[in-house]
């Protein structure tokens, strides 16, 4: 339901509450005045301009609290309000009756004895006119204030997302280019073979939107690009294991978050040792989790490790912190000289992933 069709239904409920209003207590007044022995015309006349000029009242004070709503002096501002336009009324009142029933003295003089019950039930009910429509336009600035909120958190959320990503690229490019000019001298084929990969790499995730989760199964292919660039640099040192499952596969996920797990295992497993190193990749569903472990051999005695290491671990804390709001998403752990970054992805539903985006 749009804000349009909201406020329509709004300003019908509040016309078919005034027509509604006006109807019950112009046939109660009726009803009142003709057992106190008033004639039907007389009591018809009363009844019926009394609660048209209240009814007017009430939309005067509905169109005021639409264009000001008092602040700490609101309470004041209601018995005030409420006082004055039920003297205005009275007299206003007062004015028509005598103007169509001032040959009528038994009239008039009951008129002049009701005068203060008439400005009691008419303060009664602006005054309560006043509060549920005070009431109701706090609560509906309130509402605005809080969307106004929502929006600023989510425009500075996207920003700060953006901001990573943009230095998550650089990060990842300047590391391909230098690999790239060691390779130009000595090996110019693979050279041209590593700036096509990173030509098609890039193309690809530059079209991503922060704000579009793809399939794992796509982000695993575009991940293979940048581990063709990795192994031409290292050639038969970096060997790579994926395992995935058809449902895993399937699951949604943030674009360009493996990548820095994946960068990661390759300095952390490759850059102290001469020896062939495997990278494992490994993905599966656990109740409403896409599980994603990233693994690489990795000697404790040759340099410490610690959780949060470098920019890729950092930057996908922090995204992750960003989309859900919870910072347990990224985990890492030390075994039998194997180093282990576990990744998990809730899987929400669209409409969520929407919000969350």
């Amino acid at each position: 339901m749009n804000n349009n069709t909201s406020k329509q239904q709004v300003s019908f409920f509040f016309a078919s509450s005034f027509v509604a209003g006006w109807i019950l207590f112009s046939f109660l007044q009726f009803k009142t005045l003709s057992n106190f022995g008033v004639d039907w015309y007389s009591a018809s006349v009363d009844a019926g301009f009394s609660y048209l000029c209240l009814a007017g009242a009430g939309l005067i004070v509905i169109n005021n609290m639409r264009y000001y709503l008092p602040g700490k002096e609101k309470y004041w501002y209601v018995v005030v309000l409420s006082l004055g336009l039920s003297a205005v009324w009275l007299m206003v009142v007062r004015g028509i009756l005598w103007l169509f029933l001032h040959e009528n003295t038994t009239y008039m003089q009951m008129l002049s004895q009701s005068l203060f019950i008439r400005f009691s039930l008419s303060f009664l009910i602006l005054g309560c006119i006043t509060m549920v429509s005070l009431l109701w336009y706090t609560q509906q600035n309130e509402t605005a204030a809080q969307e106004r909120k929502q929006e600023l958190e989510q425009l500075a959320k996207d920003a700060e997302l953006f901001k990573l990503r943009q230095q998550l690229q650089p990060h990842f490019l300047f590391n391909s280019l230098n690999s790239i000019s060691a390779l130009a001298g000595s090996q110019p084929e693979k050279a041209r073979y590593m700036i096509q990969q990173l030509s098609d790499f890039l193309r690809g995730t530059l079209k991503k939107e922060d704000q579009e989760w793809v399939p794992l199964k796509e982000e695993i292919g575009y991940l293979q690009l940048y581990l063709d660039i990795e192994k031409v640099r290292f050639g038969h040192r970096l060997a790579t294991a994926i395992n995935m499952s058809d449902l895993a596969g399937e699951a949604l996920i943030p674009p360009m978050i493996l990548q820095p797990l994946v960068e990661n295992a390759i300095k952390f497993g490759l850059y102290d040792t001469i020896e062939a190193v495997s990278i494992s990749i490994s993905a599966s569903m656990q109740d409403q989790d896409l599980i994603i472990l990233v693994s690489n051999p990795f000697d404790e005695n040759s340099q410490p490790i610690s959780k949060g290491t470098g920019f890729g671990l950092s930057y996908i804390q922090r995204r992750l912190y960003l989309l859900f709001g919870r910072t347990d998403l990224l985990n890492s752990s030390s075994q039998d000289q194997v180093f282990t970054a576990q990744l998990i992805i809730p899987q929400l539903h669209s409409t969520e992933q929407t919000k969350l985006s």
